[in-house]
């Protein structure tokens, strides 16, 4: 089987979907790569470093799809890429479908097969696969780092002869995969940090870090596969009153909270920055589904008085190295379980298979997006 890996052509990307140290895995899993000459170098990857370890380095986009049986991208293509692609081929990236509709319709027309790790199940046997738990993880980590070389304060505490500096206070909001690194970022720098999660079952996980639990008394909010599920609004209303003093009280928030194809919830009113004492900093991870705080604006700070918010934007490619080397390790795994003895044949009954499957032989197989599209919506 032949996996192509093409120049990540979205403005400001940086990964590349396969690193050269997977590529012995791959290749004894009867998979051979090319590479599209330059796709590796943002993020530090020559060509020489790809053939060295046994992959072909296409000069241009024709000779890379010309014999590929399967396409391995980061970010969704754009439809003018889609249209690019080998009819009936097969594609392996984060395509956020019902965000994209206009390419799902290019793949449908051209009977492309996709799959997008965003889809995934949270299982235990998918867990190695999980490209939004690993790239959310150098997302949690930026963002400490983002907190603490914005402040103008100290994150650790300081004992001078001069006198004592105390430790900057950090409130992480939100605490799966990003807010925990967040958490245990902030606390190796030497911040005093409390979290707050809807999901109780996160208590024991942000406590284990050594970051102190907000309790508030509102119920749990589970949702399947271990995420938050999207709360009524009178729930965000009070949700807001009480934790409004925990964010006055910090010297830095990073907020983590976001719905699997929904909004982002706002956590953070335009009221609640204002009480927040000058020089202290926000965070949004969730910047690009609309923001956590109201005032954030994605690829962007904002100075909000003397408060500065940073709108997250695809942090994960800040660090393109280790970023494009964890995707590599999502990538290997879902190519291996998807091909048997060096050919590509998706048993569409497994679990993982039929959920990450988009579309398939023409047809639409993810239900919402299927929904998006039989209604008409754009």
């Amino acid at each position: 089987m032949r996996a192509a890996v093409p120049r990540e052509i979205a403005p400001g990307e940086r990964r590349v979907a396969v690193v050269p140290d997977i590529l012995p895995r791959l290749g004894a899993a009867g998979i051979e790569v090319t590479i599209e000459a330059g796709a590796g170098e943002a993020a530090l990857q020559s060509d020489e470093s790809y053939t060295a370890r046994g992959a072909t380095v296409a000069p241009d986009l024709a000779a890379l799809y010309a014999d590929a049986d399967v396409i391995c991208k980061v970010q969704a293509p754009s439809p003018a890429e889609a249209g690019q692609m080998p009819a009936e081929s097969v594609i392996v990236s984060m395509l956020q479908p019902t965000a994209n509709l206009d390419l799902i319709r290019t793949f449908v027309e051209r009977r492309i097969t996709a799959f997008s790790l965003d889809l995934l199940p949270r299982i235990s046997r998918a867990q190695a696969m999980d490209s939004l738990s690993s790239q959310a993880t150098v997302s949690g980590y930026r963002a400490a780092l983002i907190a603490a070389s914005d402040l103008p304060r100290f994150f650790p505490m300081f004992m001078t002869a001069a006198g004592t500096v105390p430790p900057a206070k950090v409130l992480v909001l939100g605490a799966g995969v990003a807010g925990l690194q967040a958490i245990a970022t902030a606390r190796r720098l030497g911040a005093v940090v409390r979290a707050f999660d809807v999901r109780q079952a996160s208590r024991d996980e942000v406590r284990s870090l050594g970051a102190t639990f907000v309790e508030l008394e509102l119920e749990a909010q589970e949702g399947s596969g271990g995420y938050a599920v999207e709360q009524s609004e009178d729930f965000l209303r009070r949700q807001r009153e009480l934790i409004g003093k925990e964010v006055a009280a910090a010297d830095a928030v990073i907020t983590t909270a976001a719905i699997p194809g929904r909004r982002a919830p706002v956590l953070i009113t335009a009221d609640m920055v204002g009480e927040m004492r000058p020089g202290s900093v926000i965070v949004d991870l969730a910047a690009e589904s609309g923001g956590n705080c109201e005032l954030s604006k994605a690829g962007e700070t904002v100075m909000a008085g003397q408060v500065s918010i940073y709108g997250a934007r695809n942090l994960p490619s800040s660090m393109p190295v280790h970023a494009s080397f964890l995707y590599s390790r999502n990538i290997a795994e879902v190519l291996g379980l998807m091909t048997h003895d060096g050919v590509f044949s998706p048993d569409f009954d497994d679990e993982i298979v039929s959920a990450t499957c988009v579309t398939h032989e023409g047809e639409v197989r993810h239900a919402p997006t299927a929904e998006l599209l039989d209604g008409g919506t754009t």
